[in-house]
């Protein structure tokens, strides 16, 4: 049953009423439905009052509770509304002075970014992947709040994300920091994502990467003083900074790879009794991580190659894009539920999403990378019409994926 019912609504930047009206509005507008869409957008154009049109750009529903997609509205349904606006400034490269020189140290985003729009309900992975994220940050957040004696119970808010390179990994965590900060916005005035550039440190003054670590991570603590801003740091692929110190000991690596795993892990330790950050990291290679950064994850999970089920919703999503500029003639596209409803018999209405289905089930072992690319392919190789049926482009399709296929480097 719906018990909670998380309402994330985006308000156009020049919109000037304020929050408390904008949930108003929502609530009227949801009074007068029966049922609503989730882990979809909800676009301006679909409201039913001028007054939500003018000011909202559009709405986001969710539950943990519910899988499928069309949900009744319940008297004793908890409605959780969220109002945001999206930032619009550019990505800034964050710089640090070394011997008169400027190295790109890191690049840092003001969120909620107009960047990352879309992002997260973009994001097609196993059932509860990011469910456990977001209820693992609120949790963290939650312990920091109370006070909660690290002593006792310890945590580092530290996620490790691991897995096959093109699972989406990097782009689940910007998603997750958008995210958090629009549910915590009742907290925190801002979010800010800083994603540090470990490979330049490396590539540009190697003898000297412990210290640079230490630089950035003081330019970070400055921030931090702001108990008003949510700090997310990203370090992508995390073994280029936590490269094991064991391998360091046998000579294989140089002696400064352990000086910047020190220094890392020293940062980590310092930075966690600040209520207000978060350290988000990935991996493709996590047997060559340091087993005492891997110790001071909180969470790791495993980003595998996408299922079927994924399959289908990634390139569903690609489709009704597609459709909706104008490359394909509008079709209905029905979810996984109908399908296995149906238990997977075709008729008039099941044949175009059972044949997308079937190209799903093609494309296990696709990353997610390459899964989005398949469309464009199809285009490109097979159907360069300005507009087609959907039974034609998915007939384009499977060529597609029948050449990517035959031709992936092994």
């Amino acid at each position: 049953m719906l018990n909670l019912l998380h309402v994330e609504v985006c308000q156009n930047v020049g919109s000037l009423l304020t929050e408390f009206d904008i949930k108003k509005l929502v609530q009227t507008e949801f009074d007068s439905l029966e049922e609503i869409i989730l882990n979809k957008p909800l676009l301006s154009e679909n409201f039913s009052t001028d007054a939500l049109k003018t000011h909202v750009q559009s709405i986001y529903c969710s539950c943990e509770q519910e899988q499928g997609i069309h949900v009744k509205l319940l008297k004793e349904t908890i409605i959780k509304i969220y109002v945001y606006r999206l930032n619009q400034e550019d990505i800034a490269i964050e710089t640090i002075h070394k011997d008169g020189e400027e190295i790109s140290a890191a690049a840092h985003w003001m969120l909620p970014s107009d960047k990352f729009f879309g992002l997260w309900e973009n994001l097609f992975y196993d059932p509860g992947v990011k469910e456990k994220l977001v209820n693992f940050v609120e949790t963290a957040m939650v312990y920091s709040e109370r006070q909660v004696n690290p002593h006792i119970i310890s945590w580092n808010k530290v996620i490790l994300l691991h897995g096959p390179p093109g699972t989406g990994k990097t782009s689940l965590c910007k998603a997750l920091a958008q995210k958090i900060t629009i549910r915590l916005g009742h907290k925190f005035t801002r979010g800010e994502l800083i994603e540090i550039n470990s490979h330049s440190l490396f590539s540009k003054w190697f003898s000297e990467s412990g210290k640079l670590v230490m630089n950035i991570f003081n330019e970070i603590k400055i921030l931090l003083q702001d108990p008003k801003a949510l700090i997310f740091i990203l370090i992508d692929e995390i073994e280029s900074l936590a490269h094991a110190r064991k391998a360091c000991t046998t000579g294989s690596e140089p002696s400064d790879s352990i000086r910047v795993v020190n220094a890392l892990l020293t940062q980590l330790d310092n930075i966690k009794q600040f209520p207000n950050v978060l350290i988000l990291t990935t991996s493709n290679l996590t047997e060559v991580i340091d087993v005492a950064f891997v110790d001071r994850a909180d969470i790791k999970l495993y980003i595998s190659l996408p299922n079927e089920q994924a399959i289908y919703s990634i390139y569903s999503n690609c489709v009704e894009e597609l459709m909706r500029t104008n490359f394909i003639r509008p079709e209905k596209i029905h979810d996984m539920e109908y399908l296995k409803r149906l238990n997977y018999e075709e008729n008039s209405e099941s044949k175009n999403s059972l044949t997308l289905y079937q190209l799903s089930c093609k494309s296990i072992n696709m990353s997610g990378r390459t899964l989005k690319k398949i469309p464009f392919l199809a285009h490109a190789l097979y159907n360069q019409a300005r507009e087609c049926s959907l039974h034609e482009f998915l007939m384009a399709m499977n060529f597609a994926i029948q050449w990517q296929t035959e031709n992936s480097l092994k």
